[in-house]
């Protein structure tokens, strides 16, 4: 995790983006900072690292209050509220993949004091951690409708710095000075940060793209170290790492895994031993595009009417409240390929205390 902005008035508006580069070079995919960036050229809105809105008031280090509260079922409840004008489903699921892998429940507000205003008249750009009363979230109706940016912003709001503002960045990559104009160099400033004894995440939507505020073509900012090659930054949503560190800041209790490769592999847990009794397990696919296919190669869950002791079910979307593509399944035998109609799909596992089965074990992919 990265640590909390100090709340102070709104600062100087960052001007600059980043070159764009011709067509034949070797870029990476256009990233979500990328993406952010573009967008909030056009506001004329004073922010800080491109979309960051700060205020005075607190410091990174004694910033008791930065927290959304946890309630007495350890979830922590987020009320937000936003225009009907946006596209609801892009935003709602890209806030349950939240409810699905984190303890943080993104709710629409009803009476509560402190709550996300999220509107689109203020480009990209968010405070760092609760502020208290309705905090705005930039969310451009225009611009930033993709769902590596809506939780890039949402990241934010729940506490999160940029990945390179790490208090340990420095061992993990070189920040090219000479490439970067003296009015926008503030934007790669380091933060006194609780990394919560997670690795560095090239790969978090939260990382700078290599490119970030670069004054040369073809002249990278950031160059990732031993390896200048690892890819940074992406567009596709939260990475394992940045799950987390929302589960780590807010001492979550959740067993729930994020796949997000193009294919892989996904098996109850002590497979092809018995799984354990007692299990509530998730496990979100997210592959980067196309529909999502599961194979099973193994099936043996222990057997009751209705399935009312341990099943596997599977949805279409990345919640328990999207559309059931496989409904609670127990015993043993063959199950056909299960294809979702978008890259997201749930895989949902509950046993129960007594009796258990050597579990699941499944492929999936893109198609």
């Amino acid at each position: 995790m990265n640590g909390f902005e100090p709340d102070t008035e709104i600062l100087n508006m960052v001007k600059a983006m980043e070159e764009s580069h011709p067509a034949g070079d070797a870029r990476e995919p256009e990233d979500t900072f990328s993406r952010i960036i573009e967008v909030n050229k056009g506001y004329n809105i004073t922010v800080q690292e491109g979309d960051l809105i700060i205020k005075t008031g607190r410091s990174a280090t004694t910033c008791e209050n930065c927290l959304w509260p946890k309630s007495a079922d350890g979830t922590v409840p987020v009320p937000y509220t936003l225009s009907t004008a946006y596209n609801l489903t892009l935003i709602r699921t890209s806030m349950q993949e939240y409810e699905t892998l984190t303890c943080v429940r993104f709710i629409p507000r009803t009476t509560e004091k402190d709550f996300l205003n999220i509107v689109s008249a203020h480009g990209c750009m968010s405070y760092v951690g609760r502020t208290g009363g309705a905090q705005t979230v930039g969310i451009d109706i225009g611009g930033c409708m993709i769902r590596g940016a809506i939780q890039h912003e949402l990241q934010h709001s729940l506490g999160f710095h940029h990945e390179h503002a790490r208090s340990d960045r420095d061992d993990y990559v070189n920040i090219m000075y000479e490439y970067i104009s003296p009015d926008v160099k503030s934007n790669f400033a380091k933060h006194t940060t609780n990394n919560l004894g997670l690795e560095y995440d090239y790969g978090s939507m939260m990382h700078y793209s290599r490119y970030a505020f670069t004054n040369t073509r073809n002249q990278a900012t950031i160059v990732p170290k031993p390896d200048p090659n690892v890819p940074i930054g992406q567009r596709d949503g939260m990475s394992i790492l940045d799950v987390s560190k929302v589960n780590r800041l807010y001492q979550c209790n959740v067993c729930g895994h994020l796949l997000n490769d193009r294919k892989g592999t996904v098996n109850s847990a002590n497979y092809p031993f018995a799984y354990p009794n007692d299990a509530s397990c998730v496990w979100l696919i997210r592959t980067p595009s196309d529909q999502v296919t599961l194979n099973f190669n193994a099936f043996d869950v222990q057997s009751s009417p209705n399935c009312v002791s341990d099943y596997i079910k599977i949805y279409d979307g990345p919640s328990r409240k999207s559309p059931v593509l496989l409904d609670k399944r127990c015993g043993s035998g063959k199950i056909s390929p299960i294809v979702a109609s978008t890259n997201q799909m749930l895989i949902e596992f509950v046993s129960d205390g007594s009796g258990t089965g050597t579990g699941f074990k499944a492929t999936y992919s893109s198609v």
